[in-house]
């Protein structure tokens, strides 16, 4: 292959991955306008947009990727990046909220297959000796896309909110006309047995009736039999996932994985963390918005500056994870992302001040998901032989996705409907101190994770591009 033609592909691959990224961030800034136009739909109701989407991509990440080992990367590739699109043209069209959720979920399936074969793609044109470099960089995507994502959002919706799923039209059709002209095709790997998609539906509905129960439970009472049923479905059906994982040759989850002593405490740190980021994101937009009467623009320049923060401290974090390990690193992270949040109950008020009521808060917690992320990151995938590297990664995905929809439904359950203003006020500052103490469970969390022996994320990175010459990554990378 050319290198032109490389290049090209690499393009089309990050393109892709950024969009699918991406769409995560500019629909939380965008949520309040669509409220606002489609009437009469409760905060609770809106949350659907952001979970229906989280939930459907955690529970067939991994069933989509095996899907694709079987039948073609490639295909998996373009046929995930065509429902994607699809998917953000009915929410751009949607009139109402149940089609709007219904097309998130189709997004999400494309997303599903999409980002586990853009990483095996990548990896099947470039040189062995630069794979660990394409891994680090193809993971940084979601940290661009992070960064980018609220002001991107607060952009578009100055037209209309339409126009944060509108926009990947264009962007999405022409990766994926490039994508037919230019991706390699990768040998399908037909062996072993085909995934799981009875395990993927337990996990979907588990996690799904979780977040309906604590989404729900201020309006239902929290003693109330749906309420009390929601949570006991999910627990029966959590369980009857775990059987199922234990029985299926290829479960959504392996429990190997799950054994490794530093991979599992790094995994519950991040899925904490998530939890705790996404109900700190969603309150941010909300509150900038709703209460401070921010426009949807100011409101993605007003929550930049902590995503900005992060790339030049985790420059910083591989340094200190080797002087002192990856467990008090990413503790301090988890602490300081705390103390951010913990910030702004005790100085933000009705008056909007931002440069000393949220500011120093995003600050402070940039400074720690700085530290915590890659750390994480690395250790977990540094705890695990190379060949599970990549299902590894793929189950860290899955943390982080599940993290953040219990993370959305926590702060609705939390904030409730306030009425008066001091009621807001008094609801917003509960919910803060609450993802501040999950963020503090992280940290206690993170303290469990110790250094892997004799590994680094080097050979962990190596052992993907290994993968993907023997048969390319079911899942991707965090």
């Amino acid at each position: 292959m050319s290198p032109i033609r490389k290049i090209a592909v690499m393009a089309t691959i990050f393109v892709a991955v950024f969009v699918s990224n991406v769409d995560l961030f500019v629909v939380n800034v965008a949520l309040p306008d669509i409220g606002h136009d489609l009437r009469g739909v409760s905060l609770g109701s809106l949350s659907w947009v952001l979970n229906a989407y989280a939930i459907v991509f955690a529970a067939l990440l991994v069933p989509a990727g095996r899907l694709a080992d079987r039948y073609g990367q490639r295909t998996g590739f373009l046929w995930g990046l065509a429902l994607f699109i699809t998917g953000s043209a009915i929410c751009a069209a949607a009139g109402g909220v149940g089609w709007l959720v219904a097309a998130r979920c189709l997004q999400a399936v494309g997303a599903a297959a999409l980002l586990p074969t853009s990483l095996a793609l990548m990896l099947a044109v470039t040189e062995p000796q630069r794979r660990a470099g394409m891994v680090r960089a193809w993971s940084s995507v979601a940290g661009v896309a992070a960064a980018l994502g609220p002001v991107l959002g607060g952009l578009l919706v100055q037209a209309s909110w339409r126009w944060v799923f509108l926009i990947n039209l264009p962007v999405g059709v022409a990766a994926l006309v490039c994508g037919v002209r230019l991706l390699p095709r990768v040998p399908a790997d037909r062996s072993g047995s085909g995934p799981d998609l009875l395990g993927a539906g337990l996990l979907t509905l588990s996690v799904g009736a979780l977040s309906l129960a604590l989404v729900k439970g201020d309006d239902w009472g929290w003693s109330d039999g749906r309420t009390t049923g929601g949570f006991a479905a999910a627990a029966v059906l959590l369980a009857a996932f775990v059987l199922r994982s234990r029985r299926h040759p290829s479960p959504v989850i392996e429990a190997a994985i799950l054994r490794s002593t530093p991979f599992t405490p790094a995994a519950v740190s991040i899925l904490l963390f998530t939890l705790a980021f996404a109900g700190e994101t969603l309150s941010c937009v909300l509150w900038c918005q709703d209460v401070w009467g921010y426009s949807a623009l100011r409101t993605g320049l007003a929550l930049a500056p902590g995503p900005l923060m992060v790339p030049g401290v985790a420059a910083v974090s591989g340094l200190l994870t080797r002087r002192i390990g990856p467990g008090p690193v990413s503790a301090a992270g988890n602490l300081l992302f705390a103390a951010g949040i913990g910030w702004w109950p005790l100085a933000a008020g009705l008056a909007p001040h931002y440069a000393t009521a949220m500011l120093p808060g995003f600050l402070i917690g940039g400074v720690g998901a700085g530290l915590l992320l890659p750390t994480l990151a690395a250790a977990g995938a540094a705890a695990l032989p190379p060949h599970r590297f990549a299902t590894g990664a793929g189950v860290m995905t899955m943390a982080r996705q599940v993290g953040s929809v219990l993370g959305v439904a926590v702060l609705i359950g939390v904030l409730g409907t306030p009425g008066t203003p001091h009621e807001v006020l008094a609801a917003y500052r509960r919910g803060w101190f609450v993802l501040a103490a999950i963020a503090l469970l992280a940290a206690g969390a993170a303290l469990a994770v110790r250094r892997p022996a004799a590994r680094s994320l080097e050979p962990a990175a190596a052992g993907v591009a290994t993968t993907a010459q023997a048969g390319p990554p079911r899942v991707p990378g965090a």
